[in-house]
């Protein structure tokens, strides 16, 4: 799995709220799309489900810097910074990209569940493998923009 995973797209109209930029939900939204389509891409949704479990949110922390509005070009970054025994710690940074101006950042705890009862499991090895971990330590040197 290469460590930093990158979504770009445009902002549509209807993620615009009454203010006429983008809803803080939809930041939201977003960022949980860039975590799947991460993981879809590598495999780990099959893994996870082929070990009778799922993935669910404990927490979620966003901070919003700039509003965004429609038209604009948006770059999401996610990237793994740890694995635990049943918890994965994901990381977020969410550019414009006609000004590489930084509009949030955030992180996401998820927790590895049993598909069948929802309670917290281990991860199991091969799930665990498949991650390719971005320490804090290393985030200043690589997490930079470039377009």
């Amino acid at each position: 799995m290469s460590q930093i995973y990158r979504l770009d797209f445009i902002v549509p109209e209807d993620a615009l709220d009454i203010n006429r930029h983008v809803n803080n939900l939809v930041y939201l939204s977003w960022i949980i799309d860039a975590a799947v389509q991460h993981v879809e891409s590598q495999g780990i949704t099959k893994l996870t489900r082929a070990a009778g479990a799922s993935w669910v949110v404990r927490s979620h922390s966003i901070e919003y810097l700039r509003p965004a509005f429609a038209g604009e070009h948006i770059s999401i970054w996610t990237w793994v910074s740890n694995v635990r025994r049943v918890q994965t710690l994901r990381k977020y940074k969410i550019f414009r990209l006609e000004d590489e101006a930084l509009l949030a950042h955030g992180e996401t705890n998820w927790i590895f569940v049993d598909a069948q009862n929802g309670k917290m499991r281990s991860i199991p090895k091969d799930v665990q493998a498949t991650f390719e971990i971005l320490p804090v330590e290393q985030e200043k040197a690589l997490i930079k923009f470039i377009p």
